[in-house]
C-alpha cells in the first residue's frame, strides 16, 4: 500500500494502523528555526503538484520494490509552515526492521534529490525581533 498526500499547511499528528508490520517508522521533518544560521518564523513550500505527486509515488514503488517494506505513506506540506511544525511526514511499515530503516533512508534521499518541492525561509525582521 502506497499513500501520498500533499497537505496546505503544517501536517496533523500521525496515525497508522498496520497488521502485518513487525516494524512501522516514522519520521517526522519539523521546521527548525534557523536557516542558513539567521531566524526564521517559518518555512514557504512551493510543490509542482502533479509531477511532484508522480515522482513521489515513483519513488514509493521503487523503495518497495527494491526493499520489500509493505506500506509507504508519504505525506508534505505545500504553501507556509511555522517553526515547531511539521512539513513532511514518512511512515514507513515492513516485516523488520532493518529493511524499514533502510527504506526510509533511501526514499527521503530521493525525495531531496527528485521532487519538484522547493523551500524558501521566512526570515524574522529586525522588528519583529525585537518586538515584546
Amino acid at each position: 500500500m502506497i499513500t501520498i498526500t500533499i497537505h496546505e499547511g503544517p501536517i496533523s499528528p500521525a496515525t497508522h494502523e498496520y497488521t502485518d508490520a513487525g516494524a512501522v517508522i516514522c519520521f517526522e521533518g519539523v521546521v527548525r528555526p534557523t536557516e542558513d544560521g539567521r531566524p526564521i518564523e517559518a518555512l514557504d513550500y512551493e510543490v509542482y503538484e502533479p509531477m511532484a505527486q508522480a515522482t513521489l509515488s515513483q519513488i514509493a514503488e521503487q523503495t518497495r520494490s527494491r526493499f520489500g517494506v509493505l506500506a509507504i505513506d508519504v505525506a508534505h506540506s505545500r504553501g507556509r509552515v511555522p517553526v515547531g511544525q511539521c512539513s513532511f511526514r514518512l511512515v514507513i511499515a515492513g516485516k523488520h526492521r532493518k529493511e524499514s530503516l533502510a527504506a526510509m533512508d533511501h526514499y527521503i534521499d530521493r525525495l531531496k534529490q527528485d521532487a519538484p518541492i522547493w523551500k524558501t525561509p521566512v526570515y524574522l525582521t529586525q522588528n519583529a525581533e525585537t518586538k515584546p
